[in-house]
């Protein structure tokens, strides 16, 4: 607060209520006076001036920001609601920054005070804010403090899109696996990234691993113990994969080792996909079957993927089009469970020829399309150059961006590592055991076949009746 001034008329303060309120920001403000020192030098501010204060009426805001206008601030709430209750007259903070940095939330003190009078006290000095002087030098405090912290947003927003622009990761909290520049890999860790993806992969759940971290005595980047929400935020993270990140959106490879392939992590996202959506679906639907062929069969037609669908005579495939009302309606469909054994059967067969290496299966594209997709990626170091250099709009850059990453994340998806932790304990002599065992899962014998094959493609068929035509059956099936 500025210098002291009279209080012209102030009245007497000795023996009434009156409530503390102490805020700190993450955000590295020019006074980061912890919260409890905010306290300890507030209550010795009540102390001069003769005031009460009631525990219920000390309110903290800790790791709050009062400047971001999306922000919650709890302890403001409930210091302005009793306030409004008239369950005190004088308000102590360290500063009017603690309490404000938006002129919208002085507006609101003031509006309180016009019907409760209420008096402001802080280190240097009281403002009493029905006096009109006070009213005009704290709108102008708290004028500065607002800029001060745009002035802070924006110094912060641009050394992130600088490190975004050179490659490197934002900063923010330690990630597990990396020291804290977020660039050099802490082996040990790494080594449980690997597990968890690895278990999880293999079926396991996220709540069942995070226990098993916790029994041996294994925690977190910040020292917590594991939990389900924590292992799935492992899982989700891009940043294990090197995959760069800005605004919410994949921007490239990062310059920093992976832990994870790509591939694993690819398989790890679209199993935790798929089992939101189904415990979304189990919140309000009865439980379904699970179609174990799902993105996998084909419209032999329409070239669009068939998905399963319950009728009269049974579960099927049907082809995604049969909704349409012009001329590219198809009805094609296939029996489900004559299909999945069908295909069930041939995965097995292959599996028992199979021994596994270690090593990671890829898929190889024609040189034609590697030659496009590297042309793609060319234009895209160009167009960053481009926006980099200003010569480009932001929203230009994202449009023209889109179009070029919707092309490579294409034909990344025909050349993607594919993780062979996949058919462990399922190749050999014992591959149907393994394959019928009460362990394995259908998110895992799912994942599986989309390892051994590309696509279950469905011809129309060349007889009619009860029986299945074989014939129109084409399995597709990916390199070893």
């Amino acid at each position: 607060m500025s210098r002291n001034k009279p209080t012209r008329g102030l009245p007497c303060t000795a023996g009434e209520p009156a409530a503390i309120y102490c805020r700190i920001s993450q955000a590295d403000d020019d006074d980061q006076t912890g919260v409890d020192r905010q306290e300890r030098i507030c209550r010795e501010i009540a102390e001069r001036r003769g005031l009460i204060i009631d525990p219920a009426h000390v309110f903290v805001d800790n790791s709050r920001s009062a400047w971001s206008r999306k922000r919650k601030r709890p302890g403001w709430d409930r210091l302005l609601g009793d306030a409004r209750n008239r369950g005190f007259r004088h308000i102590i903070a360290y500063h009017p920054d603690r309490l404000m940095r938006q002129p919208r939330d002085l507006e609101e003190l003031l509006q309180v005070s016009d019907d409760h009078a209420i008096t402001l006290h802080g280190e240097a000095n009281r403002r009493d804010l029905s006096d009109p002087d006070d009213r005009f030098i704290l709108r102008i405090e708290v004028a500065h403090a607002c800029r001060s912290s745009d002035d802070t947003s924006r110094r912060l927003k641009s050394a992130m899109q600088d490190r975004a622009r050179e490659g490197k990761p934002q900063g923010g909290v330690r990630r597990f696996g990396y020291a804290k520049d977020g660039m050099t890999i802490v082996e040990e860790e790494a080594e449980i990234v690997r597990e968890v993806f690895d278990r999880y992969l293999k079926g396991e759940g996220p709540a069942p691993i995070a226990k098993d971290l916790h029994d041996r005595g294994i925690c977190t980047a910040g020292g917590k113990a594991w939990t389900g929400g924590t292992v799935r935020a492992l899982l989700d993270s891009r940043h294990v994969a090197g995959i760069r990140m800005h605004q919410g959106e994949e921007i490239g490879p990062g310059p920093w080792p992976a832990i994870i392939d790509a591939g694993v992590w690819a398989e790890a996202r679209t199993r935790r996909e798929y089992r939101s959506a189904v415990h979304r679906e189990a919140l309000t639907k009865p439980a379904q079957r699970y179609y174990l062929l799902r993105g996998l069969v084909m419209c032999g037609r329409c070239g669009t993927l068939m998905s399963g669908t319950a009728k009269g005579t049974g579960p099927v495939y049907q082809c995604t089009r049969r909704g349409r009302n012009d001329d590219k309606k198809c009805t094609r469909s296939v029996m489900a469970g004559t299909l999945e054994d069908f295909v069930v059967d041939a995965a097995v067969e292959l599996l028992g020829k199979l021994r596994v290496d270690g090593r990671l299966a890829s898929t190889n594209l024609s040189e034609s399309v590697t030659e496009e997709l590297e042309d793609d990626q060319r234009q895209l170091d160009d167009l960053n150059q481009m926006w980099t250099a200003k010569e480009i709009s932001t929203a230009e850059y994202r449009k023209m961006r889109k179009e070029i990453t919707d092309r490579i994340a294409k034909a990344q998806r025909r050349v993607v590592v594919r993780p062979m932790v996949l058919l462990d304990g399922l190749t050999g002599s014992g591959a149907r055991a393994a394959w019928d065992a009460e362990d394995m899962t259908d998110e895992r014998r799912n994942a599986v076949l989309r390892f051994l094959f590309s696509g279950i493609v469905i011809d129309e068929p060349k007889k009619l009746g009860r029986y299945m035509d074989w014939n129109r059956i084409n399995i597709e099936q990916n390199p070893m």
